[in-house]
């Protein structure tokens, strides 16, 4: 058996925080890299010993496998943990790790090989009785097989890269004309995220339920799972809710998935954590694989809160040679676990990732809540990463209990400075048909108004405006010397009110602020209603009013013009403070198309002088691991193009000019 004494962790944010922490339980000394864009991060902070390693691109620093293991051998680490994503899965990684001497804790390099193709992992599976999805894999990857292959299954087919996961380099094909379009657009990202575009092409199951099985091994032959995940409220293919157990299988079920999991751990002689992931059609409860995730998942607190187990600690201990401390027949899930993962994103916006500064984190005290995160108050969200900002998990006996505790948590987690999706979990965990479980993969897509979840409690935009305004009243009080035995906003006439203005929804709409101090309080007039509004306290982040007769207390960020107020009744509502007098407004240039979001130009698809059509694709943009096409919003001919590939934009710059 080898003795790990060091870790040095191959990733960022909060993964690299979680494995730390057990690194700590253990008395294992943790070793951090980080790149410049987390030189001030908190996992940075919170590992034993730090060594930068290069550039914010994860090319130039977690991707680069010469840095990552020289800053193994200066600071003598014996063990790499890779994390998930970024080298977490490349085979070549684990046998450098070999090579060099160091433990991969991992699977073995045959295991990630057999895996890391999901046409091979399909043949596999298919050799060994596990139930897998009819469709084609093999080496001839010409647009023309391809297509021929998705015809003969029949569509909607589903084109999947070989390569990765998190969605990358993966389309659903309604129709023979959309084809040729969707195989160049999944190879090119799959390229791009993997360096691999090979495709396989399955038969697209529209109702199915994504549920995944945990799954481990040691170097002696043993192979467990350690119960299931339901992980099938998704958008863009990535997962936003997971739950365990699935509230929706049967135990023979259950028990049926379970050893087709093991006997897939079992072909690969699988000697780690992993994840089996299944599509399961409840109609017909018939299942049948997708892939195998060779290492640990995001998910994985979900089933440490059911089991009580420590998977990392268990993939050290399987590392260093050591056989399974439980046996099957001991592996028991009590109660319900849920996790929500909080992005930085825009769901009115089709979840278009945010970048910016959280201003204000701060996590309620709830029995049962396990929050993973890397993120505090002035943490920035960049381009270069993935927009999570943390993983929120709660336990209970009962799913209602657990349910009834995240709903608590969203609505009083307080995260100001950028768009969340935090109201969007909210809507999500208060629909009728998710409280019951019933809900497939397309939940979002089919369930969920995307323009119209946002809360619509009466007086949701008045109270925040009144908040903000009382707020910035104070701020301005507080800094008052010059005759401070003058009432606020004292006048001649008093019958006149002081006025400030406040957009909403993204400027859409103005709702006008009145109001008035006189005695100790204020009167407010916001159209045709008023509000008699007492100031019980107030600080930098936050303040209480007395709204006629009830009390609430508004947390508040503020960023120059811009607020961003929360309360647990209304959730979050960002304002911008309109200017006193008109502000010089930036002349927009007609026929212009300018970057959604801070990007990287991955390819431009046109040239100056060239004829396009309405929707014809423009540019592609990536940003945190996600890609967007700039698509032409009317016929025209192509002035100026002013964006080159692989250069990186901010938000709003003038990629190109269409007259």
């Amino acid at each position: 058996m080898q003795n790990i004494n060091t870790i040095l962790i191959a990733n960022r944010g909060e993964i690299a925080s979680r494995v730390i922490r057990t690194c700590r339980k253990m008395g294992i000394k943790s070793i951090a890299v980080f790149s410049e864009a987390d030189r001030h991060a908190s996992f940075v902070e919170q590992a034993d010993v730090a060594v930068f390693i290069g550039e914010s691109t994860p090319a130039a620093s977690y991707l680069d496998q010469d840095k990552i293991i020289a800053a193994a051998k200066k600071t003598g680490a014996n063990a790499i943990h890779p994390g998930y994503g970024f080298l977490s899965e490349n085979v070549s990684f684990a046998k450098r790790c070999e090579t060099e001497g160091l433990i991969f804790i991992g699977p073995n390099p045959a295991a990630i090989d057999a895996m890391g193709s999901k046409s091979k992992a399909k043949a596999l599976m298919k050799e060994h009785k596990v139930p897998v999805v009819p469709g084609y894999q093999g080496d001839d990857q010409s647009v023309a097989t391809l297509t021929k292959a998705a015809k003969k299954i029949g569509f909607p087919v589903l084109l999947k890269a070989t390569a990765g996961g998190g969605g990358k380099g993966m389309r659903i094909v309604h129709e023979a004309k959309e084809i040729k379009t969707a195989i160049a657009a999944a190879k090119r990202e799959s390229k791009s995220a993997f360096g691999d575009d090979e495709l396989i092409v399955e038969k697209y199951i529209a109702s199915g339920r994504h549920i995944e099985f945990q799954i481990f091994g040691d170097k002696h032959g043993n192979a467990i799972h350690i119960l299931e995940r339901e992980c099938s409220i998704q958008r863009r293919y990535q997962k936003v809710i997971e739950e365990s157990p699935s509230p929706v299988l049967a135990e023979k079920v259950r028990k049926k998935m379970g050893q087709a999991a093991v006997q897939a751990a079992k072909a690969l002689q699988y000697d780690n954590a992993g994840t089996v992931e299944f599509i399961y059609d409840e109609q017909s409860q018939e299942f049948y694989f997708l892939e195998v995730n060779t290492r640990l998942q995001v998910e994985h607190p979900v089933t440490e809160e059911v089991t009580g187990l420590d998977l990392v600690q268990m993939q050290i201990e399987s590392a260093q040679g050591m056989p399974l401390a439980v046996q099957q027949e001991e592996i028991e899930g009590i109660g319900y676990a849920i996790e929500c993962r909080l992005y930085a994103e825009d769901a009115h916006n089709d979840f278009l990732p945010v970048t910016g500064t959280i201003q204000r984190f701060e996590i309620p005290d709830v029995d049962g809540l396990r929050v993973e995160t890397a993120i505090r108050s002035g943490s920035e969200i960049s381009i270069y990463y993935d927009p999570m900002i943390a993983k929120l998990i709660v336990w209970d006996n009962t799913r209602q209990g657990a349910m009834r505790k995240m709903q608590y948590v969203l609505r009083n987690l307080v995260c100001l400075g950028i768009t969340t999706n935090q109201d969007f979990l909210l809507h999500l965990l208060e629909n009728p048909d998710f409280q019951v479980g019933n809900y497939d993969t397309h939940f979002i897509q089919n369930k969920i108004d995307l323009n119209n979840f946002a809360n619509t409690k009466e007086n949701k935009n008045t109270f925040a405006c009144i908040a903000a305004c009382l707020h910035e009243w104070q701020q301005r009080e507080s800094k008052r010397t010059l005759l401070r035995s003058i009432p606020s906003g004292w006048r001649s006439n008093f019958s006149n009110y002081q006025q400030t203005t406040y957009l909403v929804a993204k400027g859409e709409e103005e709702i006008v602020v009145k109001y008035r101090f006189q005695k100790n309080a204020f009167t407010f007039l916001l159209g045709e209603t008023t509000y008699k509004v007492q100031l019980i306290d107030a600080t930098k982040e936050h303040c209480r009013l007395e709204i006629d007769g009830l009390q609430y207390l508004f947390n508040i960020a503020q960023n120059g013009q811009h607020y961003f107020v929360h309360n647990e009744a209304i959730g979050g509502v960002p304002l911008i403070q309109k200017e006193r007098f008109p502000a010089k407004e930036i002349a927009k240039v007609e026929g212009g198309y300018e970057a959604p979001m801070p990007s990287q130009i991955i390819k431009v698809l046109v040239s100056a002088g060239q004829e396009v059509k309405s929707g014809d694709a423009l540019i592609i943009l990536s940003s945190m691991k996600m890609e967007n096409t700039i698509e032409a919003e009317k016929d025209g001919l192509v002035e100026e193009v002013y964006a080159s590939e692989g250069s990186n934009v901010e938000a709003g710059f003038l990629l190109l000019k269409i007259t």
